[in-house]
C-alpha cells in the first residue's frame, strides 16, 4: 500500500470549514480565497484516494470515508499544535482557576487538562465543576479566571465568549421510549436538578405553554442523581444531548406527545478582558475541545 503524507494545512482547512459549517467562512478566518481552499479540498480528495464530499443539496456532505477522516484530522491537528505549544510553551508558569459545568466534567476536562499539563508542566490548575449561579458568581468576584457555562440570555458577565447554541432535549432511560409519552390524563413526572435550573425552568414553561400537566417527582443536587432517578423510571427529565451516558436517551417529541424545547447558549465566561497568557492558552484549548465534542446544530 502507498505510504500518503496527508499535508497539515489541508486538513486545517477540512476542519476548519467543517466546524464553521461553509467553507467561505472557513477561507475567510484562515486568510485564503475560496479558489485556493477549492484547491485544498481537492488535493485531500487526491491524497485520501476516495471521495471525501458528497453533494446535498446545494451543499456539501461527508461520505463516510469523510467521516473517518474529519476525526482523524482533528487529532492530528491537535497533536501538531500540542507540539508546537510544547516546544515554545515550557516557560509559562502560573495559577489558572477554571471553572464549568458538570455536563463537561467527565468528558471534555481530562482531555484539557491532560493536553495542557503536557504542554505546560509548571502552571498549576485550579478546576471546580459547579452549578451555572455558582460559576457566575465567581467569575464576577474574581474567584475564576475561566467558566464554561450555559446561558439561557438571562445573564451576562462583561467578558463572555457566545460559542454557540446547543438544542434542549427531553431525556428518559434507554429503551422503549412510548413509556413516556405525555397524557392530559396524569401529570407527567418531572425529574431535575435543584433549583435555579435553565433547564428545568424551560421544561416547565413548554409544559405550561402546551397545556400538559406536570409534578416535580425528583431533585437532586447532581447529575449523577438525576440520571439514576432518570433510569429508575422516577420521572422524564431535560438536558442537551451532550455527555448523556448510555443508560439513557433522547426522546423524540414527535413520538413522546412532549412539547419542542428551545435551545440553551453555551459561554465561556473570562473575570478579565485580557487574560495572562497561560489562562488565554487553556481558554484555546478549552474552546478547541468544546468545538470538537459538541457538533454545530
Amino acid at each position: 500500500m502507498r505510504r500518503v503524507t496527508f499535508d497539515l494545512d489541508v486538513l486545517r482547512t477540512f476542519a476548519t470549514g467543517m466546524e464553521l459549517g461553509s467553507f467561505a467562512k472557513a477561507a475567510g478566518r484562515l486568510g485564503r480565497s475560496t479558489s485556493a481552499v477549492s484547491a485544498q479540498l481537492k488535493k485531500l480528495e487526491q491524497q485520501a484516494e476516495t471521495p471525501i464530499f458528497i453533494k446535498a443539496g446545494r451543499g456539501l456532505a461527508l461520505t463516510e470515508a469523510g467521516e473517518t477522516m474529519l476525526a482523524y484530522a482533528r487529532r492530528l491537528l491537535d497533536l501538531n499544535d500540542e507540539a508546537a505549544t510544547a516546544i515554545h510553551g515550557t516557560e509559562l508558569a502560573g495559577w489558572v482557576r477554571l471553572g464549568l459545568q458538570e455536563d463537561f466534567g467527565e468528558t471534555i476536562l481530562p482531555d484539557v487538562l491532560g493536553q495542557f499539563s503536557r504542554a505546560h508542566p509548571k502552571v498549576r490548575i485550579e478546576a471546580r465543576v459547579a452549578r451555572n449561579v455558582e460559576l457566575i458568581d465567581r467569575i464576577t468576584s474574581d474567584r475564576l479566571d475561566l467558566a464554561l457555562a450555559w446561558n439561557d440570555g438571562s445573564v451576562t458577565t462583561p467578558h463572555s465568549e457566545h460559542i454557540r447554541e446547543v438544542p434542549m432535549c427531553w431525556v428518559g432511560p434507554s429503551g422503549d421510549p412510548r413509556n413516556w409519552r405525555a397524557s392530559a390524563d396524569e401529570p407527567l413526572a418531572l425529574a431535575s436538578l435543584e433549583a435555579p435550573c435553565l433547564l428545568r425552568t424551560a421544561a416547565t414553561n413548554a409544559l405550561d405553554r402546551a397545556g400538559i400537566p406536570w409534578r416535580q417527582s425528583f431533585v437532586s443536587p447532581s447529575l449523577s442523581g438525576l440520571w439514576a432517578a432518570t433510569v429508575a423510571g422516577l420521572g422524564v427529565t431535560i438536558r442537551t444531548p451532550f455527555g448523556l451516558p448510555p443508560s439513557v436517551q433522547p426522546l423524540v417529541p414527535a413520538d413522546s406527545g412532549l412539547p419542542p424545547l428551545p435551545s440553551l447558549g453555551l459561554v465561556l465566561h473570562r473575570s478579565q478582558a485580557q487574560s495572562d497568557p497561560a489562562t488565554a492558552r487553556l481558554a484555546s484549548i478549552m474552546l478547541q475541545a468544546v468545538h470538537n465534542a459538541i457538533p454545530a446544530y
